[in-house]
């Protein structure tokens, strides 16, 4: 058993997608397999033939993505689990169901009962087309934020910083002509505003009638006391109990994503290490940026990656 106080475990959410991914786990691993066809039977959909064989515009509709990304994770984690103690546990955005499930607050049925329906929801929250999010780039916080308010008064439209990602990288989410208005006033700014390709404004309150039906699966969930504490998103602190998670999580899907006070509440709880599992390692990338504002050395703390089978194997050579 590798047991570290000192470590935290991270799990991705969308954007980490690729092709591929998870197979050679499943392919390896029968109950790996299980949990694939696990969540094709809970979200009625064709998940290996679309990430194993599929299209990317297949793999970037959120509907089909959220199920089989948090069944990669939870395979990875399910895999190295009983070799890998960690003090806690965080996921970005979607990835936070992950680590629900995998600090056992709630069961890993539940946590792809309720995706499913999350992508499903978020799918179809925005049928008219009216939201929309860009990531922000190459400005401070400060700029940012002075970009939302100005774009919110300039057009009487929903706008907030949906993504505190690193200081440097943030989303914003809201109404079409907000979100139009706020990235030409990024390029003002000298900073980048890239539009995302999703279907709605995520993490915003445009997605509160969603959020509302998603609210009524989670109180029909069974809340467990985590075995290790859950950094949420709407939060950024550490939580200990179920009832606690239960209350926070139907904030969720309105509220942003604090990622920044996350891992900066790890470094000050003591955390040292960061290990990701699930593709790409998009969030490894993001501690550095975050804890170098913080005045941290490289030399002061560690991440890695388990991303496959492969890196899973050889985690604890």
């Amino acid at each position: 058993m590798y047991h570290d106080t000192t470590t935290a475990v991270l799990f991705p959410g969308q954007g980490s997608q690729e092709p591929g991914m998870g197979r050679d786990l499943a392919e390896a691993s029968a109950e790996a397999m299980a949990l694939w066809k696990k969540a094709e039977s809970i979200s009625g959909l064709p998940l290996r033939e679309i990430y194993w064989d599929g299209d990317d515009a297949a793999m970037a509709d959120t509907r089909n993505l959220q199920p089989a990304l948090t069944v990669v994770n939870l395979a990875l984690w399910q895999h190295v689990a009983g070799r890998l103690r960690p003090a806690c546990m965080a996921g970005h955005s979607l990835g936070e169901y992950s680590a629900l499930a995998a600090a056992g607050a709630i069961a890993a049925d539940a946590a792809i009962e309720l995706v499913s329906l999350r992508g499903r929801l978020m799918a179809e929250a925005d049928p008219s087309g009216e939201g929309g999010m860009a990531a922000v780039l190459k400005l401070s916080l400060a700029d940012v934020e002075d970009v939302v308010r100005e774009a919110r008064e300039a057009t009487g439209a929903c706008l907030i910083v949906a993504n505190y990602n690193t200081p440097a990288q943030f989303v914003v989410s809201g109404a079409k002509s907000a979100v139009t208005d706020a990235a030409a006033r990024v390029k003002e700014r000298k900073g980048r505003a890239v539009p995302l390709a999703v279907s709605g404004a995520f993490h915003s309150p445009l997605m509160d009638e969603a959020a509302r039906e998603l609210a009524k699966a989670l109180a029909r969930v069974t809340w467990n006391r985590p075995r290790y504490a859950v950094y949420c998103n709407v939060t950024a602190t550490a939580q200990t109990d179920g009832a606690s998670l239960a209350d926070i999580m139907p904030r969720q899907m309105t509220s942003s994503v604090r990622w920044i006070e996350t891992i900066s509440s790890q470094w000050t709880d003591g955390i040292r290490s960061w290990v990701e599992v699930g593709p790409k390692g998009v969030l490894t990338k993001m501690v550095k940026p975050i804890l170098s504002t913080c005045g941290v050395t490289d030399d002061a703390y560690m991440v890695a990656g388990i991303a496959n089978l492969e890196q899973a194997q050889t985690f604890f050579a």
